[in-house]
C-alpha cells in the first residue's frame, strides 16, 4: 500500500482516520499559517480561497520532503457574513463570537488538497451553511462552563459531535466537512491510488 501522510497535528483529523481505519503517518508542515493567511487575505481572498491555498501549503510543503507518500493537507474557515474567524484565543472571546453569530448563519469552508511528489492531484473545497439557534446568555454560560477550554482547538468554537448539536437550529451540509475533514471523496482518492483497499 502507497503511505499516506497527513500534514496536520490535529487530534481530530488523526481520530477521523484512524475511526475510518486510515493507516497513516501525520506531520507537521511547518507553514506560518498566520503569515499566509494574513497575505492571502491582503490580496482579497475569500474565506473558501483562504482554506484551499493553505491546505495546498501544507499538502506540498510535506510532500516535497516524502517523494511516493500521498499527503493530505486540511484548512477549514469560519465565514460569517464574509469575514473569517480564526481560533478564538480565550474563553472570554469565544462567548463573543458565539453571542455575534446567535440566531444567523454561517459557513464552514473545509478544504482537502492531495499531493504526491511535490505537486498537487486532487482537492476539494466543500462548504457547510450552520444556522444558530437564538440561545440565552445564560444557557451560553452554562454551556461553556461545561465545554471548558478544549473549544478553543476549533475555529468555530463548538464540537458539533458533542454538546455543539444543542447550539443549532438548522444544518445544511456534509458531517464530516464540518467536522474539518471531508472524508467520502478523499477515501476514494486514497483507494484509486493505491492506498487503501478497493
Amino acid at each position: 500500500m502507497r503511505p499516506v501522510i497527513l500534514a496536520s497535528t490535529s487530534a481530530a483529523r488523526r481520530a477521523l482516520f484512524t475511526a475510518a481505519g486510515v493507516a497513516h503517518e501525520a506531520m507537521s508542515p511547518g507553514v506560518d499559517e498566520d503569515a499566509a493567511k494574513a497575505s492571502l487575505l491582503a490580496d482579497n481572498a475569500t474565506p473558501r480561497e483562504v482554506a484551499d491555498a493553505l491546505a495546498e501549503l501544507k499538502a506540498v510543503r510535506v510532500s516535497a520532503k516524502r517523494p511516493g507518500a500521498l499527503v493530505i493537507g486540511a484548512d477549514q474557515v469560519l465565514d460569517f457574513k464574509g469575514r473569517l474567524f480564526d481560533k478564538a484565543k480565550s474563553m472570554a472571546e469565544a462567548r463573543e463570537r458565539l453571542r455575534l453569530m446567535r440566531g444567523e448563519s454561517h459557513q464552514l469552508h473545509s478544504a482537502v488538497v492531495v499531493a504526491l511528489d511535490g505537486a498537487p492531484i486532487w482537492r476539494e473545497v466543500p462548504s457547510a451553511r450552520l444556522t444558530m439557534r437564538p440561545f440565552t446568555d445564560d444557557f451560553l454560560d452554562a454551556w461553556l462552563e461545561r465545554q471548558g477550554e478544549g473549544l478553543l482547538s476549533s475555529v468555530a468554537c463548538y464540537k458539533l459531535e458533542d454538546e455543539g448539536v444543542q447550539l443549532f437550529s438548522r444544518i445544511e451540509g456534509d458531517y464530516f466537512t464540518i467536522l474539518g475533514l471531508p472524508m467520502i471523496g478523499l477515501l476514494d482518492l486514497l483507494r484509486r491510488h493505491g492506498a487503501l483497499p478497493l
